[in-house]
């Protein structure tokens, strides 16, 4: 027994230490963050609260129901073969035409989004892999992305609305934080860049509602209903959110992940109309539609903030739930076309020019 004992001990002190050690967890907030966080409404007991009630609570035989569902899997879930991308060229960043704004979408939720003469990455998630052991997560869709971090140009600014995963990837971040200017972070997720090299000095953190002016581009951190959290311990500790850009050239709103609800009226309200939303549009399941929008939702989503064209996101580059891959783009276009809503479907690696009232619209995901 005392044989048992010992062993088990030491198991959980090596799983304390790698969860202490491991930088991927990322780091704790400090201080000053705590006492913003606590100032907050939607903080309480050490964690944020959506306004509306969103738990994804689940039985322990729904919970064992849906490992086996993973571990049996969907062969739709995933492509037959690789996806293509278009490669974006190191030479195309310096032949930028004056006044047009333009958004390139990577997979998943990462954009570059190119305003008012500046470049910005939205949750750059550029691995291989949404997990903190990258070779124990599914992999990527697409063998390659359509341009290396390397290759990049210099980057103004990176906005991160939560520390998921498939949005905060410690690997993208160390390769991009020597090209990144600022960095635009829901309350509490500067602990995680610091912690991997990022100067506090160059990391803003926001709350919702609240709001900045950049480089003459006018940005607001606006609610999403999500929740966040990278380790065993710690759910909902960091903020999650959406955001807001307006430039002379257009005006964006990125949705971050987020179940439907009132808080996409209010946006639109008070910040609408946008050119272009970047709609999330994937991942989702009837078992935590509080946290994720089904297809149907996203489209109306869209016509609540106002939007005039709508890019889905969230989708096209991992699985990390049971409908079939191509879900989300069959059933956004289905609802966008009843509702007479205009819907961007881009290749990969495929620049959109933002408000000329020309977007790409190829079913290409059927081929």
């Amino acid at each position: 027994m005392a044989v048992f004992i010992f062993i088990a001990v030491v198991v959980i002190l090596l799983v304390v230490l790698f969860f202490g050690l491991y930088p991927v967890f990322g780091g704790k907030p400090g201080e000053q963050t705590l006492a913003r966080m606590k100032r907050s409404p939607h903080y309480s007991n050490g964690k944020f609260e959506n306004v509306l009630p969103s738990e994804m609570s689940m039985s322990l035989r729904e919970n064992l129901g849906l490992l086996l569902e993973f571990a049996r899997g969907n062969k739709l879930a995933s492509p037959e073969k690789e996806l293509a991308v278009i490669p974006l060229h190191p030479q195309s960043f310096k032949d930028k035409a004056a006044g047009q704004a333009k958004v390139t979408w990577f997979g998943h939720s990462a954009l570059l989004l190119e305003l008012d003469g500046k470049r910005l990455l939205l949750d750059p998630m550029l691995g291989r892999a949404p997990s903190p052991i990258p070779w124990i997560g599914g992999k990527r869709f697409s063998a390659s992305l359509p341009i290396e971090i390397e290759e990049l140009p210099a980057i103004d600014a990176v906005l991160l609305s939560h520390d998921h995963y498939d949005h905060l990837d410690y690997g993208s971040i160390k390769r991009l934080k020597d090209k990144v200017g600022r960095f635009f972070v829901p309350l509490g997720v500067a602990a995680h860049l610091e912690r991997w090299g990022v100067a506090p000095d160059r990391i803003e953190e926001f709350h919702w509602w609240e709001e900045t002016v950049w480089e003459g581009i006018h940005m607001a951190c606006t609610p999403a209903r999500h929740f966040s959290g990278r380790g065993l311990t710690g759910r909902n500790g960091t903020l999650w959110c959406s955001w807001v850009l307006h430039g002379r050239e257009a005006r964006i709103f990125f949705s971050g992940d987020s179940g439907y609800g009132p808080h996409f009226r209010q946006i639109g309200d008070q910040y609408g109309p946008f050119d272009l939303t970047l709609m999330e549009c994937g991942q989702y399941d009837k078992r935590w539609a509080a946290i994720h929008m089904m297809p149907e939702e996203s489209v109306q989503a869209h016509l609540d903030v106002k939007g005039d064209v709508m890019i889905p996101i969230h989708w096209g580059a991992f699985r990390l739930a049971m409908h079939d891959w191509r879900d989300p783009a069959e059933r956004a276009l289905k609802k966008a076309r009843e509702l007479g809503a205009k819907l961007a479907t881009p290749r990969i690696g495929e620049p959109v020019p933002i408000g000329t009232g020309t977007y790409p619209s190829d079913e290409w995901w059927r081929s």
